[in-house]
C-alpha cells in the first residue's frame, strides 16, 4: 500500500490485501482473506447536519468486515456497518452506518445503501440501486439496476402533515422485500410497501401498495399481471440446477 492511512487500533486478519490510498479508521475489524481496492475508505464517521433526521454519529461501534470479502475501488463503508463473509462490494458503492449485509451477497457498482438497512443472505443488488434508511431485504432477493426506494410519506414535510392526516403514518418506513422476491430494472418502491415472498416487480414499475407472494406486478402504479411461473420458484429452480 502507498499513501493512505490505517489507524493503529484497526485489527487486520491474515492474507489481507490493501490497495493504494486506502483509509481505515477507528477500531475497524477486517477478517481473513479480504481484498480492499484503491481509494477506499472504511470506518468513516457519518456527517450530521442540523436537519439530518436519520443520521447518528455518536456512540457508533466499529465497522466489521468478514472473511473472504472483496471490496472494490473508491468504496466508502461507514462505522457500525456489518459486512459478513463472502461478500462482493463493487467499485464506488457506499454503505452507511448501522447497516447489516449477510453472507454471500453481491453489492453492485455505484450502489448506495443508507443507514439502518438490513440485507439478508445470497442477495444480488445490481449497479446504481439505492436502499433508503429502514429498508429490510430478506434472503435470496434480486434487486435490478437503478432500483429506487423511498421511506418518507410526506417528502420532508411530515411533522405538520402528521397532525392533519388521520392515518398518522410513521415518519420513516422503508420498503420490506421478503425472501426470494425480484425487483426489475428501474422500479420504484414507495414507503412501507411489502413485496411478498418470491414476488416479481416488473422493470420500471412504481409500487404503491403491498405485493402478494408469488405474483407478478407491472406498471405505474404497479398492478397484478399473473402468478409467478412455478418453475421459477426457488425450490423448483434449485432442483433443476
Amino acid at each position: 500500500m502507498s499513501n493512505g492511512y490505517i489507524s493503529p487500533d484497526v485489527k487486520l486478519g491474515s492474507d489481507v490485501v490493501i490497495g493504494n490510498n486506502v483509509y481505515i479508521y477507528g477500531k475497524t475489524v477486517i477478517g481473513n482473506n479480504v481484498s480492499i481496492g484503491d481509494n477506499t475508505v472504511i470506518g468513516k464517521k457519518p456527517m450530521k447536519h442540523v436537519n439530518s433526521c436519520t443520521t447518528n454519529n455518536k456512540d457508533l461501534e466499529p465497522c466489521r468486515i468478514g472473511d473472504n470479502t472483496i471490496i472494490g475501488n473508491s468504496v466508502i463503508i461507514y462505522k457500525f456497518a456489518r459486512i459478513c463473509e463472502n461478500i462482493l462490494i463493487a467499485d464506488n458503492a457506499q454503505i452507511r452506518e448501522k447497516t447489516y449485509i449477510d453472507d454471500n451477497s453481491i453489492i453492485g457498482r455505484n450502489v448506495t445503501i443508507e443507514n439502518n438497512v438490513f440485507v439478508g443472505m445470497n442477495c444480488k443488488i445490481q449497479s446504481n440501486a439505492q436502499l433508503v434508511p429502514f429498508t429490510v431485504v430478506g434472503k435470496n432477493v434480486f434487486i435490478g439496476p437503478g432500483v429506487m426506494t423511498a421511506n418518507d410519506y410526506y417528502m420532508g414535510r411530515h411533522c405538520k402533515f402528521r397532525d392533519i392526516h388521520k392515518d398518522n403514518k410513521d415518519k420513516y418506513v422503508g420498503p420490506k422485500l421478503l425472501d426470494g422476491c425480484r425487483i426489475g430494472t428501474g422500479a420504484i418502491l414507495l414507503p412501507g410497501v411489502i413485496i411478498g415472498k418470491e414476488a416479481v416487480v416488473g422493470a420500471g414499475s412504481v409500487v404503491t401498495k403491498d405485493v402478494k407472494e408469488e405474483t407478478v406486478v407491472i406498471g405505474c402504479p404497479a398492478k397484478y399481471l399473473k402468478d409467478v411461473n412455478k418453475e421459477e420458484l426457488i425450490k423448483e429452480w434449485m432442483y433443476h440446477l
